[in-house]
């Protein structure tokens, strides 16, 4: 094939890309070496905590062709996910109901955008037919540096917060890739910031989790500590989480290129049961049966029913004071784990302390 016939399959990859669901995508070549001191510098650092998988796989994610050999193009994809109708911010204000990161509200999205990067590598594969194309699909399953990626692939800029920034679509999306045999023309990389002065993101990490410009400390991250980490949380940390159970988006609430950022049409990532915004105790009165019933198909099977449990007793010793918080946590106690009853204990002087501290009620108080 020539160069033209390169680019307009190109021009056809994009056009199918947004038949399965993308809403863009674009071309890099394998080079990472400009990001490799800025990956091997965190990683001296410890800011990945447990994930010692991000050590172990590191020379596949910084040489690509070491992870599927003969590839020459990296394909970046990117599927918005961001529904209208989860209501994040009232959430968050409600130290009664369970905050959920946005993105595991819906279906499991390493199922949905693997199936449709594979669907795509086929239709690249019939159209290059006589080319012997070879191809593998990547959804975060795999040592892929896809930011790294994403960004050579003129998708967006590493923002501050170290999540790909979008001028249209700010960063609720996902990225997949096709690592392919095919010499396909690259996109321009994105080289230009615009973040600008603005350091929204680092201002309202709960936890103080973004310790600079494109600096993300693992060890004190929500996401990490809910989802990653499989031990104690940390006890500094934990009044810091809120009502935060599974994840945390408040790099994204706050930062201002997602104001306008475009919602998802896409079915698989509309908001499960009652997921969206279901009282804590509720969620806390499930049984294991039930977290993986209510749960099947979903990125919140990610952790196991002990660290849900573990979650849940942190954002209850944060919530409300009352006695069906008590009375939960107490009952809860009984037939815990070691792990769980550790937060449970302290969920339970966290309340009593709160519920010492409040004034009286009744005739002649406010």
């Amino acid at each position: 094939m020539l160069s033209s016939d390169f680019q307009r399959l190109k021009e056809d990859i994009r056009r199918w890309a947004v038949e399965l669901g993308f809403q863009d995508l674009g071309v890099t070549d394998l080079d990472l070496s400009a990001h490799a001191p800025h990956v091997s510098a965190w990683l001296e650092q410890g800011f990945q905590g447990e994930m010692g998988y991000l050590t172990r796989n590191l020379a596949k994610r910084l040489d690509p062709d070491l992870l599927h050999p003969g590839t020459v193009r990296i394909i970046s994809a990117r599927m918005d996910y961001l529904k209208t109708d989860t209501q994040p911010l009232e959430v968050l204000d409600d130290p009664a109901l369970g905050y959920i990161s946005r993105y595991a509200l819906g279906r499991d999205y390493h199922k949905t955008l693997r199936q449709r990067l594979a669907k795509l590598g086929r239709r690249v594969s019939e159209a290059a037919e006589g080319l012997d194309h070879h191809f593998r699909a990547f959804t975060d399953s795999a040592p892929v540096l896809e930011k790294a990626l994403a960004e050579k692939a003129g998708l967006g800029w590493m923002g501050k917060h170290t999540l790909i920034l979008n001028r249209e679509a700010g960063s609720w999306f996902f990225l997949g890739e096709i690592f392919t045999n095919l010499p396909l023309p690259v996109d321009e990389p994105t080289t230009e910031d615009h973040c600008g002065n603005c350091r929204a993101c680092i201002t309202v990490c709960p936890t103080d989790a973004i310790v600079g410009p494109r600096q993300l400390d693992a060890r004190r991250c929500i996401s990490y500590l809910t989802i990653e980490h499989k031990g104690p949380i940390p006890a500094s940390l934990r009044s810091a989480m809120g009502n935060r159970i599974y994840g945390c988006d408040d790099c994204q609430l706050y930062c201002p290129w997602n104001r306008d950022a475009t919602h998802s049409a896409e079915p698989d990532f509309e908001p499960r049961g009652q997921l969206a915004g279901a009282e804590l105790l509720a969620l806390f009165a499930w049984t294991e049966a039930e977290f993986l019933g209510n749960t099947e198909g979903s990125a919140i099977r990610r952790i196991s029913y002990e660290q849900w449990q573990r979650n849940l007793a942190v954002a209850i010793g944060n919530g409300p004071a009352s006695e069906a918080a008590l009375s939960a946590l107490s009952a809860r106690r009984q037939t815990s784990t070691p792990l769980v009853a550790e937060h449970i204990d302290w969920a339970l002087e966290n309340l009593s302390q709160r519920a010492a501290r409040a004034p009286e009620t009744g005739p002649g108080r406010a």
